[in-house]
């Protein structure tokens, strides 16, 4: 318990850092967070279907659906969330990918409200997040958002899943298939 203090004022302490670098720095790294698709078989930045398809084993955990994704290098696994409009991670993997060097003050955009399905208004650190892998397709420089409580889950949200062109699913054998 005494560590996950300090973990959380350690993020506390650490994102305002963050925050602080220009704003328009912040605006340009907005405007630039377009991201593409790529196919890692053949190593292209393209959001062209592959001959390939992304079939993603999906594990299904007190009623929601966990998908793996790697997260600028570091494996996670996300709730399937369609409601969601951007990825969304907690402060406490924050903390990770900051230790671990993948996540930094560059990544970071600035905040915004968000309104939590209970109706709530929660505040967040907008980043960029330079890769997200789903399967066997990479997308790069996808919003996200750091949610600044730590039982905050891992969304799999809107700001990845738009990048592709269909998504389906099948409960039966716990698949997730993405073009």
């Amino acid at each position: 318990m005494k560590q996950m203090k300090r973990n959380i004022i350690l993020c506390i302490l650490i994102l305002p850092i963050f925050l602080s670098c220009s704003q328009s720095a912040r605006n340009k790294r907005l405007r630039d967070a377009t991201s593409t698709v790529n196919n890692d078989d053949n190593n292209e930045r393209t959001s062209r279907k592959s001959s390939k398809s992304n079939i993603v084993k999906m594990k299904k955990q007190g009623g929601v659906y966990l998908v793996p994704i790697e997260v600028n290098g570091i494996s996670m696994d996300f709730i399937f969330d369609t409601g969601a409009s951007d990825v969304c991670i907690s402060l406490v993997e924050a903390q990770f990918l900051i230790k671990q060097g993948k996540l930094t003050e560059k990544d970071v955009i600035g905040t915004q409200s968000y309104q939590i399905a209970d109706g709530s208004i929660s505040e967040g650190t907008i980043i960029i997040l330079r890769t997200v892998k789903i399967g066997n397709k990479t997308l790069h420089d996808v919003k996200a958002s750091i949610i600044e409580t730590i039982e905050a889950p891992l969304l799999l949200g809107q700001s990845a899943l738009s990048k592709f062109g269909k998504i389906s699913i099948d409960y039966k054998k716990l698949e997730l298939k993405l073009e």
